[in-house]
């Protein structure tokens, strides 16, 4: 895995194909339909401009008890424990997306360290699809953009992607980088049911729009290790841990009982 962890430490995003077998695939499906089928508090329906379904749901209080099996079992705590280079994996959360039914908008660019209150190297998102997609569909990235700026949010507002969540941060307000592709290193990949996706939450990321005919159902599970620390920065509000927040100091080891050890 060494050529693999040196692409991470300096890209910030790996495509490793054929990572889950069928069997581990299918638990992971069965996990993602737990969440469609059981929606938690921040399940929501992001606005189109057409009739579209673009749905999310993440942070499930109970997430749990629909994938505390699949993620024991799984491989990939020890994909990304090879990918730090340190064998301590923690579960963080876990998002579900499902687009179809037509035109459904592209997810702006953005980075999802600007939602969390948590910071440093060992941090992972690792992104499922159970449906083929290529590569001008898939999810695409900055590369090496987990080493450089963090900006604010994007409120996924209809007409500007760029919209800041956080108003009164101090962080910058997102490029447009639809407006000027050609300036960004981008990076995407065809990928198959089975490949995982493995990035830095600090990427700088966008996920392309789905068309008429097309089905996206992906998901995503976040991870922390031992080089994790609490960042209480402007607008760095999750996780959502009862007490979380209160017990910790800035630059503290990020930790908590309420976080599943899988390594």
């Amino acid at each position: 895995m060494s050529a693999l962890s040196d692409a991470y430490e300096r890209d910030g995003v790996v495509h490793i194909p054929g990572a889950l077998d069928a069997k581990t695939l299918a638990a992971a499906q069965a996990a993602y339909d737990w969440s469609l089928a059981n929606p938690g508090p921040l399940a929501s329906n992001i606005r189109q401009a057409s009739d579209a379904t673009f749905y999310q749901d993440l942070y499930n209080p109970d997430c749990l008890s629909g994938y505390r099996a699949m993620l024991q079992a799984s491989p990939i705590a020890s994909i990304v424990s090879d990918l730090w280079g340190a064998p301590d994996v923690w579960f963080m959360y876990e998002q579900v997306f499902l687009k179809e039914g037509g035109e459904a908008r592209r997810t702006p660019w953005h980075q999802d360290s600007s939602y969390l209150a948590v910071a440093g190297p060992h941090l992972a998102v690792a992104w499922i699809t159970f449906d083929p997609v290529g590569k001008a569909d898939s999810l695409e990235f900055v590369r090496g953009s987990h080493k450089g700026r963090l900006y604010n949010g994007s409120r996924f507002e209809l007409g500007d992607d760029t919209a800041p969540t956080h108003l009164k941060s101090s962080l910058p307000r997102l490029p447009d980088i639809e407006a000027d592709r050609a300036q960004w290193d981008l990076v995407s990949w065809a990928v198959a049911p089975g490949d995982l996706i493995v990035f830095h939450p600090a990427m700088l990321h966008g996920g392309a729009p789905t068309h008429a005919g097309q089905r996206r159902r992906t998901l995503t599970l976040r991870f922390f290790g031992d080089q994790a620390v609490y960042d209480p920065r402007e607008g760095g509000a999750g996780p959502r841990v009862a007490g979380f927040h209160e017990r910790m100091d800035a630059g503290a080891p990020f930790r908590d009982p309420g976080f599943l050890k899988l390594a």
